[in-house]
């Protein structure tokens, strides 16, 4: 399998409708996630609740979906990208749409408890995405070609995020807000069924030949065996590259949903700017833009200036969040509302490319998925801890202690790079030199 980094036309068109329709399903499941951070405010006044309580939904969800990912990401490796975002996405559509639907019949007794165990529910189905999505889409691109898909799939998290923020806030401006589910749950089923008749597990299987991918499964002599347990627990649970990256994405996970689950009351106690507001726009639009810029930069970065080395761009980019969130919390309404979305720019061009690319980079085309998965988990073990325990203290501290309490895990990220700055899935998989043969 030659390595033809001179793709054809035809290559390339085929791999945009592979990646694409992959990319606004992944959108819409953030439409379908992040519903319930932008109705934050509106559920907690809705139902009395305090940000403890509201927080323990959120945990609910995010740990399930820790512990999800890290076991659906072997199975994804076993059945495949394409079956793997199906799955999710009927289940992530169903989910939403019995929330509304109780919301619109009326629901108002034991919410906490009810809605923490529906949001569960829904993070399982949710947690299939980024890992299909990796899974997918690894045997279409070599290596090299990686940044850039880092900064693709980048762009397909802040889109999510403008459905989610942007018009989950006009839905919420101008509709009943159980419609902030309604509308998510028909938008994940079309998406669906794009994905069923366009995306493919390979080149081979549109018509084109698969080709080597350079990465760290590429020259395995099993590598299109399905993954099993010997190759995790040798090749990926036990690599101290793979254990790094996932302990920085613990971090980033701490970071990015200490920012996204709380921004809105953030804005809507301190700065009294609330979801429809036009600062409430530039805030939330800010999300999408910052992350695309982040992501794309990201990428640029670590293909054209670092070799395809991914730990030196996200080094300086956990620098750049703690000056961000610095400014953020000392910030004036308008400043506080453009900084949302700058904060975004360093958050989510570390979390594109560690999970979107390092993944495929350090776990190969055959354990992409588990690789994802596994830090897609830890990142969400993380942002549990946002929900019930951050919440916790905003209610006992206040707001004054909020970027505070997330600036050291972005140093803790930042710290962790440094001792992966050289690393390279070549690198990696290189073998030990040979001992001359004494005399």
């Amino acid at each position: 399998m030659p390595n033809p980094m001179g793709h054809s036309r035809a290559y390339r068109t085929r791999r945009f409708w592979n990646w694409f329709p992959l990319g606004l399903t992944y959108a819409t499941f953030y439409m379908g996630r992040y519903n319930l951070n932008v109705s934050s405010s509106t559920i907690m006044d809705h139902f009395h609740l305090d940000k403890a309580q509201f927080g323990t939904i959120a945990t609910a969800g995010f740990w399930t979906y820790a512990l999800s990912v890290i076991v659906n990401g072997p199975l994804s490796d076993r059945i495949g990208g394409k079956k793997a975002i199906l799955i999710g996405a009927v289940g992530t559509a169903a989910l939403n749409l019995l929330i509304g639907l109780l919301f619109l019949g009326g629901w108002q007794t034991k919410i906490v408890v009810g809605m923490s165990l529906l949001f569960a529910v829904s993070q399982y189905f949710q947690s299939y995405g980024a890992m299909s999505i990796v899974k997918a889409n690894a045997p279409w691109f070599h290596v090299k070609e990686r940044g850039v898909f880092g900064g693709i799939f980048g762009v397909m998290i802040s889109s999510g995020y403008l459905l989610a923020l942007g018009v989950g806030g006009w839905i919420l401006a101008h509709f009943a807000w159980y419609w902030v589910f309604l509308i998510p749950s028909a938008a994940i089923g079309i998406m669906a069924v794009v994905d069923a008749v366009l995306v493919k597990n390979t080149p081979a299987e549109a018509g084109f030949p698969n080709f080597d991918t350079e990465d760290a499964t590429a020259h395995d002599a099993d590598r299109d065996k399905p993954v099993d347990w010997h190759h995790l627990a040798t090749r990926v649970f036990t690599n101290p590259i793979i254990i790094t990256l996932a302990v920085a994405e613990f971090c980033t996970g701490f970071v990015r949903q200490g920012l996204m689950l709380w921004f809105v009351p953030f804005l809507k106690e301190v700065h009294h700017i609330t979801p429809g507001t036009g600062l409430f726009n530039v805030a939330s639009f800010g999300v999408t833009v910052g992350g695309i810029v982040g992501a794309l930069l990201a990428g640029y970065m670590s293909d054209r200036l670092f070799q395809s080395r991914r730990p030196p761009v996200a080094l300086l980019f956990y620098l750049a969040q703690i000056i961000c969130l610095f400014i953020l919390g000392q910030s004036a309404p308008v400043l506080a509302a453009y900084m949302i979305g700058i904060t975004c720019i360093w958050i989510f061009g570390v979390h594109g490319m560690l999970t979107g690319t390092a993944s495929m980079d350090f776990g190969g085309s055959k354990g992409a998925a588990t690789v994802a998965g596994m830090l897609d988990g830890v990142q969400y073990l993380a942002s549990g801890l946002t929900g019930f325990l951050l919440g916790h203290f905003l209610d006992k501290w206040g707001w004054g202690v909020w970027t505070w309490m997330l600036m050291p895990f972005s140093l803790i990220g930042a710290l962790l790079m440094v001792r992966l700055w050289n690393e390279t899935p070549m690198r990696a998989r290189a073998p030990e030199p040979q001992q001359p043969a004494a005399a």
